[in-house]
This record gives C-alpha cells, sequence and structure tokens, in this order.
C-alpha cells in the first residue's frame, strides 16, 4: 500500500510541475488575443505595482497603451502584437547566471531572456518589485521601449539596492 501512495504522490507531483510550466508559459506568451496571467505578489509588491500603474506612459515606443485582459493594475499593454508589462512577478531564473545579457536603461536594470519565439523578455534587477516587459519579435531588435517605461519604474518601484 505505502508503494501505491508513493506511486500516486509521484503522479500528482509531475502533474502540479507540468501544469505550473503550463501556466509560465501561457504567463510568457498569453494566447494572442490580449490575455496576459496576472502575477500573484505580496501586498507590499503589490503596492509597488499599482504605483507603477498610475505612472506608465500612454505610449511606448511610440505605441497607444491598451488594457489587457483580465483588466489589473499589475499588466499594461502598448501596441499590436502587444508589448506587455507584467509587475510584480517572480525573480527571473535567468539572473541567478552570472553569464546572462542584461542591459541598464536611464539607471534601470534589465536582464534580458532571448525566448523561442524570437520575442525579448526583459525583467527588472535590483528593484523592490520585478517588472517584466515582454517584446514581441516585431519589436525585439529595439530596446528603445524600456527608455519610455524606465521612468516610470524609477519613480514607483523602489531600489533594492
Amino acid at each position: 500500500m505505502a508503494l501505491f501512495h508513493r506511486v500516486v504522490l509521484i503522479n500528482v507531483s509531475a502533474l502540479a510541475c507540468l501544469s505550473a510550466a503550463a501556466a509560465y508559459g501561457f504567463a510568457v506568451s498569453g494566447n494572442g488575443d490580449g490575455t496576459v496571467a496576472v502575477p500573484v505578489p505580496d501586498a507590499l509588491t503589490s503596492s509597488y505595482c499599482r504605483a507603477l500603474h498610475e505612472v506608465l506612459p500612454q505610449r511606448v515606443g511610440g505605441l497607444s497603451r491598451h488594457d489587457l485582459k483580465p483588466e489589473s493594475d499589475l499588466t499594461a499593454g502598448w501596441g499590436d502584437p502587444a508589448i506587455v508589462l507584467r509587475c510584480g512577478v517572480p525573480r527571473p531564473a535567468v539572473d541567478d547566471d552570472p553569464g546572462a545579457d542584461g542591459v541598464d536603461v536611464d539607471q534601470v536594470g534589465w536582464s534580458v531572456e532571448h525566448v523561442a519565439d524570437g520575442s525579448l523578455r526583459l525583467t527588472t534587477t535590483y528593484r523592490k518589485a520585478y517588472v517584466e516587459v515582454t517584446l514581441p519579435k516585431k519589436y525585439a531588435a529595439d530596446v528603445g521601449p524600456l527608455t519610455d517605461l524606465a521612468g516610470a519604474v524609477k519613480r514607483a518601484v523602489p531600489s533594492a539596492l
């Protein structure tokens, strides 16, 4: 009987891992209709994210801001395909790699991840809340949109240093 419980537990654990991986993939890419996974940060992080939401620019990279689905103070989008911002995401694994790409834009540091679909995922570093910006392949050749976002991030999300 103990072996049966162990097998069931292993299968449940494997299923949970696969579900988490699928949810993460959805969170990163959405499903193409403006729907993105909303992060679930703690209360303090949420307060930084709400403050950021209030000061985000109406235009990023020359593209107009619009709501994503579901509407949330933790997400924002610009253009079509959307440049997607999610605030309150977990610390990205790429931050553990000392050889990972990074960029500093107007005194805001970002880790850089190249996604298989050609998009870029950029996540703030050394901030009290992690802010993730996904640039679709169409815009991935230019991290210029980070210039439009840096001022808002500096104002709303304190440095962790």
